[in-house]
This record gives structure tokens, C-alpha cells and sequence, in this order.
């Protein structure tokens, strides 16, 4: 039997508690839950950002066999809020393909952007962008599309379903039902600080 491309087991973070999940290669878990729940504290605890206890698997291989920075290469966290480091856009931007960018609502010269000139939702696309040209094989996403129009929620939950079908796995905090369906998810909601699978 294939082993899931993340398994977790008792995970306990700061905040909330993951019991279990069995995540294969290409599929989608959400996870929702009130403002304040733990959501954004259970992404850091798997992107091992946060201390946290119990079992975290990779493609079978336990976590604590990778160091920290070669595990947070695999499994990316995405935060609501992105972390921008230099003055212009191109120099966040590097590995990031043209299409990725066109497919997120961007002409080539973003790279010549300030950061500064940027809107929330913008960087919030960038970031993204930055995102998958690591290459990880598991995306942690924390409301990505939380303060974005229906077009361009379109074009984010496009860009992450062109990678899963290359084999990315993506846990993706999200509200809204509709998105998870078209995101074919397994449903996980946090209550009482238990993230419990729902049908």
C-alpha cells in the first residue's frame, strides 16, 4: 500500500490538536473553524515553525529526519500575511515562471515593482507565486484567498490545482463549503480545538 504524502498522528501544537490525516499525493484537506480556533497555529506546527508533539510523516519519512530548513522547503507554510524582505518584487521572484504569474492576473514587469506599491491582495498572490517555485511537495495555505474577488480566487485555486496534478498535496485554511468542494477536499473543521474530519 502507497504510503500518503503527509500522514499525521496525535499532532499537538501550541493550540489545537490534528488526530489524524492521511493525505495522498495531489489531494486537498480544509480546515475551518472560527477566528481565533488555532487554524494558523496548526499550519505552523505542521510547517514545524511552532513547537508541536506527536508524529508527522513525509512520503514515510518521520519528520525529525529532515532538518528544520529542509523540511520547510517541503512543506511550505503560506501565512495570510507574507513576509517581504527587499525593495523590489523581481527580488522575491527568481524561480517564479511567467505563466504563474500571467495566471495570477500579472504582467513580466511586476518584477520591477516596488514592495511598497503592492496591495494586500497583490503580495498575497505573489507570495503564492514565490511559493511554488520551491517546488514543495505539501503547500500549507492560511486563508489565501480570504480578501480576494471571485476572479482572482479563481485563478489562486487555479495555480494550486496545476501543481497538485503534478503531485503537490495542499492543506488549505478556507470558510467557505464552495471552495472546498471545488477544491475536492477532505473537510476538517476546529472545534473545541480538535480538528475533526467532516463529510
Amino acid at each position: 500500500m502507497r504510503e500518503p504524502r503527509l500522514r499525521i498522528d496525535d499532532l499537538y501544537g501550541i493550540v489545537g490538536h490534528w488526530p489524524r490525516l492521511r493525505l495522498p499525493a495531489g489531494a486537498c484537506a480544509t480546515l475551518a473553524g472560527p477566528s481565533g480556533s488555532g487554524k494558523s497555529r496548526l499550519l505552523r506546527a505542521l510547517a514545524d515553525l511552532d513547537p508541536s508533539r506527536g508524529t508527522v510523516h513525509l512520503d514515510g519519512t518521520p519528520r525529525e529526519h529532515f532538518r528544520g530548513p529542509q523540511w520547510r522547503r517541503q512543506v511550505v507554510y503560506l501565512p495570510a500575511d507574507s513576509s517581504w524582505w527587499a525593495e523590489y518584487v523581481g527580488d522575491h521572484l527568481a524561480a517564479v515562471e511567467a505563466e504563474t504569474l500571467a495566471t495570477l492576473g500579472f504582467e513580466p514587469d511586476v518584477a520591477q515593482w516596488r514592495i511598497e506599491r503592492l496591495s494586500t491582495g497583490e503580495r498575497s498572490r505573489l507570495a503564492l507565486a514565490r511559493a511554488v517555485a520551491l517546488g514543495p511537495r505539501v503547500l500549507l495555505l492560511d486563508e489565501p484567498t480570504a480578501n480576494l474577488d471571485e476572479a482572482t480566487t479563481d485563478a489562486v485555486e487555479r495555480v494550486v490545482e496545476g501543481r497538485r496534478g503534478d503531485g503537490l498535496s495542499a492543506v488549505w485554511v478556507t470558510h467557505d463549503p464552495e471552495q472546498a468542494k471545488r477544491l475536492r477536499a477532505q473537510r476538517f473543521e476546529l472545534v473545541d480545538g480538535v480538528a475533526r474530519e467532516r463529510a
